[in-house]
């Protein structure tokens, strides 16, 4: 599995996009601002387990109590290792970056 996972939300559900890179990741974060259904929630680093959110939620992120800001990332946390791992238990087939961003 892609160390790196773009968090999104699509018609009120959360889905992600694997990418071996961070580099790819913020690429497909930004085609993904460009879409109107599309809402970017930001990037999962399954390694360091860190989350970075898109620009507009890191100034809301800024802006929250540390407290409220724990909750977030752990809310957020939690829910990017769910879709990776319910990924890592479903076989799929793959598709292409530009195949998922067409949906």
């Amino acid at each position: 599995m892609h160390r790196f996972s773009v968090i999104y939300l699509l018609r009120k559900q959360y889905h992600h996009i694997d990418c071996e890179t961070h580099s790819e990741a913020d690429i497909i974060l930004e085609q993904l601002s460009a879409q109107e259904e599309h809402k970017p929630i930001g990037i999962y680093d399954a390694k360091t387990e860190l989350f970075y959110w898109e620009p507009v939620r890191q100034h809301q992120y800024d802006k929250a109590t540390i407290e409220r800001q724990g909750k977030i990332a752990t809310h957020i946390i939690q829910i990017a290792q769910s879709l990776r791992s319910r990924d890592e238990m479903t076989p799929t087939q793959t598709s292409s970056i530009a195949q998922l961003l067409e949906t």
